[in-house]
């Protein structure tokens, strides 16, 4: 019998593992700037891997910069991959990611993880559900 990577609490519907759960439905892949409002906006399945829809998340930037203006991109781990990299320096983007097996890093001067802004950006959808994308026209 194979060795089960569930925890004893889980119950029968959490799926064969406990990070992606095998789960239908969709995640929402948002692009900020620094303060926290969005700028773009992907819409891919719930098991789709994070650095598939990169791509996708940087075309759909609906704010260009000015010309000549250097725009830098803080990703997590899980866009720890070559082909990422390539698709962020591709679009002129200067990459800023976090290394698998990386120590965890103060932040700097007592300030706030970058990554608590993306986290705000999607509670205030969270809390919005009903607010609806409409195409503009």
């Amino acid at each position: 019998m194979p060795l089960c990577t569930k925890p004893h609490w889980a119950g029968k519907k959490t799926g064969p593992n406990p990070t992606d759960r095998a789960k239908s439905g969709t995640k929402r892949h948002v692009l900020t700037d620094g303060g926290g409002v969005p700028i773009g906006l992907a819409i891919t399945a719930a098991n789709t891997p994070d650095k598939a829809a990169l791509a996708e998340l940087l075309d759909a930037r609906i704010i260009r910069p000015p010309a000549h203006t250097e725009q830098h991109l803080c990703l997590d781990k899980g866009y720890d991959y070559a082909d990422a990299e390539e698709a962020v320096r591709r679009r002129r983007f200067v990459p800023h990611i976090r290394r698998r097996g990386e120590e965890r890093r103060r932040c700097r001067r007592g300030e706030r993880a970058r990554r608590w802004v993306v986290e705000r950006t999607h509670s205030w959808f969270n809390r919005f559900r009903k607010l609806g994308l409409a195409p503009a026209g």
